[in-house]
């Protein structure tokens, strides 16, 4: 049966600690899934930039012995610049692939793509919407340094309104026993009313703050984004990043991980790099293995 993945929401605790073992074992003895997806090929069609979410899950496919057809820029150098819309562009690619992977600027555009798609559609990110691989890849490093997500604290911080990638955390995240939440953001960049509403349903304590030094030091997990300017709605709102440096992450202990979805800007100072709290590299390369695993399970024979 042909599965979309458009929302985090569509997948339980089970699915994801099945999907992170057989991230283990693809890491552990690639060689077994090399020609997993040999006769398979898959889509990429991106109308917004990518670097990371597209290499990474292009990678994943070659990797597996999969094909790849790809768009970089399909806002400006598809059909799309014609004047085509997003379903007939998919009703004529899933003739080509087996699956498609689409990012895209619009919040519905992953929906609207799987209403008419006859392959399965994976969501790459739409709008300031959803980004469920990225909360899979993000899920899984902090399962592999902490055992676990839940009975964490969490600080989420930067732009809390327009990162999609924080929003699809906090769905997983609000399904999760004994989780606190503190968010950490200028104003003008809170978490949507939405998404605390749903943290609250949960029981799960969400705590709004502007300043490091209104959180306990004993957080298990900081997870940072950059400031989305793409995606500001109102161009007068002034832009006042949280800046973690190497200052602000020792308010917190050693055993603190500090993570951020990429790319950055100044949000991350660069000597934090060094910083073996700092896992955000290590979690931009478990995106290609949680994605090879969320590929084999998909479409492997």
């Amino acid at each position: 049966m042909m599965e979309h993945v458009l929302s985090i929401d569509s997948f339980s605790t089970e699915d994801l600690l099945a999907l992170f073992r057989l991230t283990d074992r693809i890491k552990h003895y690639p060689d077994r899934y090399r020609e997993v997806l040999s006769s398979k090929v898959v889509a990429t069609l991106f109308y917004e930039p990518s670097t990371r979410t597209r290499l990474s899950f292009e990678a994943a496919i070659q990797r597996l012995g999969g094909h790849v057809i790809s768009t970089e820029n399909a806002r400006e150098l598809s059909s799309a610049v014609k004047g085509e819309n997003l379903r007939d562009t998919i009703r004529v690619v899933h003739g080509y692939a087996d699956a498609i992977i689409l990012r895209h600027y619009e919040n519905e555009a992953a929906d609207i793509a799987a209403s008419v798609a006859d392959v399965p559609i994976i969501n790459a990110g739409s709008g300031s919407n959803e980004h469920p691989t990225q909360a899979m890849l993000d899920l899984y490093t902090i399962y592999s340094h902490k055992g676990r997500w839940n009975q964490l604290s969490y600080v989420l911080s930067g732009d809390l309104r327009y990162g999609r990638t924080v929003h699809s955390l906090v769905k997983k995240l609000s399904e999760s026993p004994n989780v606190t939440i503190y968010g950490l953001s200028h104003p003008a960049f809170r978490l949507p009313e939405e998404y605390i509403a749903l943290l609250h349903k949960n029981n799960i304590p969400y705590h709004a703050c502007s300043r490091i030094e209104e959180i306990p030091s004993d957080i298990d997990v900081i997870y940072h984004t950059r400031t989305q300017l793409e995606r500001m709605e109102d161009s007068d709102e002034s832009v006042q990043e949280i800046i973690i440096d190497l200052q602000a992450l020792n308010h917190f202990r050693a055993e603190t991980i500090l993570l951020h979805p990429l790319p950055r800007n100044r949000e991350i100072a660069t000597e934090v790099d060094q910083d073996p709290r700092a896992l955000y590299f290590a979690q931009s390369k478990n995106g290609m293995y949680v994605r090879m695993a969320l590929l084999t399970t998909l479409l492997g024979e």
